[in-house]
């Protein structure tokens, strides 16, 4: 099967909507051309209503989700600032890392793997913390964490958030929630290529952040002169790097596709089909993975059986049926399957393929 016949699954780069595709074969815009300047406006807004946020500061960061982390750190850790983290995955175990990175004295609050973030636990860890940071919808084991809950009562601290696997698959209220920085990645449930890092955040955390962070090419007191301070005031532009136009192009179209589908409704169509899945993978007789309650309806984990091959399943499965599903993480590898639903492919239809060409697959051994 070629790679074009290919129709990729989660946890990796899902089927982009088609208006974000189309964009990408657009002919390519200048980055200081005024038109695409608009276009950036616009963006940033879309992204607003996305994240659930009235921040000027909202933009699109230029590297993938993993930049949007390093931003969030390095914008915001002071050395010898108390860092608390929610672990209960790799990308916690991640913040924990880029945080030390930062000179931060970080207290990691760890979970079992599958597990929500127990958001009593994590603002009992210390009693005054510069910054207490978690994942919402973790992505190595298919788990959402309660956000609203460490916001109302951070207190005095900044709550920052990995929204990677949530954003525009299930609910994210930003504001509302209390979050004072977040970052994603575009290659989920906005359904555009990877390459961009959606980012926000708000007065509070900016009034905060570091005169002069470790990166300049992430220093968020340079990026906001060149996007006209975030888009909020289309004010004077000044020049700090080479914006990837096709990729902002084909962001813009994307969440133009989410947002004339209608949010709520984007949501709701991510809920069906991981229920759909779920339900399925129940009667193929298989165990998930995440604890019930907590489970992401837009990437599910799942046990292996005992006995079989997971290396040898998920290649037949993309062989047969250019279909992806991921492995499992760490001590998980080999016994954890990750399915993604996700933007284009969060459908009644692609859950059934899904559930046939694994049934398919198990039958064979």
């Amino acid at each position: 099967m070629s790679l074009v016949d290919r129709k990729l699954f989660g946890p990796g780069p899902s089927n982009p909507y088609p208006e974000a595709t189309a964009a990408l074969a657009q002919p390519l815009l200048g980055h200081l051309d005024p038109a695409f300047l608009e276009l950036m406006d616009e963006t940033c807004d879309m992204l607003r209503t996305v994240w659930g946020t009235t921040n000027a500061r909202t933009l699109p960061l230029s590297a993938t989700g993993s930049a949007g982390m390093e931003a969030s750190f390095v914008n915001t850790v002071h050395p010898g600032d108390v860092v608390v983290v929610a672990v209960n995955g790799l990308f916690g175990q991640r913040m924990c890392d880029v945080a030390a990175r930062c000179g931060a004295e970080v207290v990691p609050v760890e979970h079992a793997w599958g597990t929500p973030v127990d958001a009593q636990r994590v603002l009992d860890a210390h009693p005054s913390p510069a910054i207490i940071a978690a994942v919402h919808a973790e992505t190595s084991t298919g788990v959402r964490s309660d956000i609203a809950a460490l916001g109302a009562g951070k207190g005095d601290a900044l709550l920052v958030t990995d929204a990677v696997t949530s954003i525009g698959g299930i609910e994210l209220r930003a504001d509302e929630w209390g979050v004072d920085v977040a970052y994603a990645g575009t290659q989920k449930c906005l359904g555009v290529a990877p390459g961009l890092a959606p980012f926000t955040i708000n007065d509070r955390a900016f009034e905060r952040r570091v005169e002069k962070p470790q990166s300049w090419y992430l220093d968020l007191g340079l990026l906001g002169g060149y996007v006209g301070e975030a888009s909020a005031s289309k004010g004077q532009r000044t020049y700090h790097h080479t914006a990837p136009t096709a990729m902002v192009a084909s962001l813009h179209a994307g969440l133009g596709r989410i947002l004339g589908e209608g949010l709520e409704n984007v949501w709701a169509r991510h809920e069906e089909a991981g229920a759909l899945l779920q339900a399925g993978l129940q009667d193929l007789g298989l165990e998930l993975f995440a604890q019930e309650g907590a489970r992401l309806p837009e990437l599910t984990s799942v046990r292996v059986p005992e006995g079989v091959d997971s290396a040898k399943v998920r290649a037949q499965l993309l062989e047969r049926h250019g279909i992806e599903i991921g492995a499992g993480v760490g001590e998980f590898a080999a016994s954890v399957w990750r399915i993604g639903l996700m933007g284009h492919n969060a459908r009644p239809d692609a859950a059934l393929l899904v559930l046939a060409a694994l049934e398919e697959a198990l039958a064979q051994g």
